[in-house]
């Protein structure tokens, strides 16, 4: 590895600081510089959905300014910065007037927000929440407000109703779908979620959709499809997330659904890697924290010269919605049914049998899921 080319990692998102600090730990020497568009700040991006029941604002969640972290990481951090084009042939970097080189790079350039276009979408007080920036932002907006419509019924939305009713705000949920967490788990599972957060206080209409938004003064009001109309004061568009692709795109590297790598996270660009959010990584794109940091371990030898195929074991996602806590470790085919196991109001379980009576995955609500350390030795892992 020359000693005069830096690792040059795209992104200062959970997974770029991760890998950093998992090759900081193998590899003191090497020169490493981390490039993103935003602030710089380290933070837990699933910690954004819990600030207000922890009663912490966007600092408060921040785990280090860039300073505190390229020196804890011995690296150059380069924040507001932009980067416009990729020499793969060059192995180098163009950041708008300026060109550097890498001896490897890391696309961690993250998951941008699905956006919706009708009558009102880019108003002020119509946010998505991606990032620590956006996050402290949507706190300036919310101060002294009441009520808060969300769009979206997925992992996003319900966390984020859920925390700010525990944050004393009034919180509506509009989705199209029949239940919550659609397409994550099961219909009787969604349908004990919304119960959960029914009984805490969240108004829910699910099977609707906004079709426009006006603002009248101090306040905004929402039409849905049905010809209703919802009053709030701010809405949260949360609707989803996609790979950030462009710029893999750009420079001719392979992408489908994300920016497609093997199991050593290579993309068909030599010495080029993608990790986190960004990355189909075997076939497989994961927008969660368990896998990230799998990866992240890998990669890190990988790139210190040990190269190294990740693994992911039993990987289940659990929402913070303390409402109807909710455990699902998603089957690994989808050759079965659902079978519910035991059910108690809105506390189930229930798990995805194949043909041959072999469990592939679980779902957990309420009580339920203090048994996801015991179901997890019972399915397969996701990638072995």
């Amino acid at each position: 590895m020359s000693a005069s080319k830096p690792i040059v990692i795209v992104g200062t998102g959970l997974a770029g600081y991760s890998l950093a600090r998992e090759f900081r730990k193998l590899n003191k020497d090497t020169p490493l510089v981390l490039i993103t568009r935003d602030d710089g700040h380290s933070y837990s991006k699933p910690m954004l959905s819990t600030g207000f029941t922890k009663q912490k604002d966007a600092d408060a969640l921040s785990m280090g300014d860039p300073g505190k972290m390229a020196e804890q990481l011995q690296a150059d951090i380069r924040i507001f910065t932009e980067v416009s084009a990729i020499n793969t042939d060059e192995k180098t970097l163009d950041l708008g007037g300026e060109t550097i080189e890498y001896d490897k790079l890391v696309l961690a350039s993250g998951a941008k927000v699905n956006r919706l276009e009708f009558p009102g979408s880019h108003l002020d007080r119509v946010v998505s929440i991606n990032d620590l920036m956006d996050y402290r932002r949507f706190r300036q907006l919310v101060a002294g407000k009441q009520h808060i419509l969300i769009m979206g019924a997925g992992l996003i939305g319900c966390e984020y109703a859920n925390d700010l009713r525990e944050g004393g705000y009034e919180v509506t949920i509009v989705d199209p779908s029949e239940t919550p967490l659609n397409g994550l788990i099961p219909p009787f599972a969604g349908e004990a979620l919304q119960q959960g957060l029914v009984q805490a206080g969240v108004a829910i209409n699910m099977g609707k959709y906004v079709v426009s938004i006006t603002e009248t003064g101090d306040h905004l009001c929402a039409e849905l499809n049905d010809g209703t109309t919802i009053d709030c004061d701010v809405v949260i568009s949360a609707i989803g997330l996609k790979p950030d692709l462009h710029l893999a795109e750009q420079a001719g590297i392979t992408c489908a659904r994300g920016i497609i790598t093997d199991r050593t996270l290579q993309t068909s660009a030599k010495d080029v890697y993608a990790i986190g959010d960004a990355a189909e990584v075997a076939g497989l794109v994961l927008l969660y924290v368990l896998p990230l940091m799998a990866c992240a371990r890998a990669l890190a030898r990988t790139l210190n010269g040990e190269i190294t195929q990740v693994s992911y074991g039993v990987m289940p996602v659990v929402t913070k919605t303390p409402a109807c806590p909710v455990v699902v470790a998603p089957p690994v085919r989808p050759s079965g049914s659902w079978q519910i196991v035991e059910k108690n109001g809105i506390h189930i379980k229930a798990l995805f049998i194949d043909e041959q009576e072999q469990p592939l995955g679980f779902v957990l609500t309420g009580d339920c899921t203090k048994e996801k350390q015991s179901l997890s030795k019972t399915v397969p892992n996701l990638l072995v």
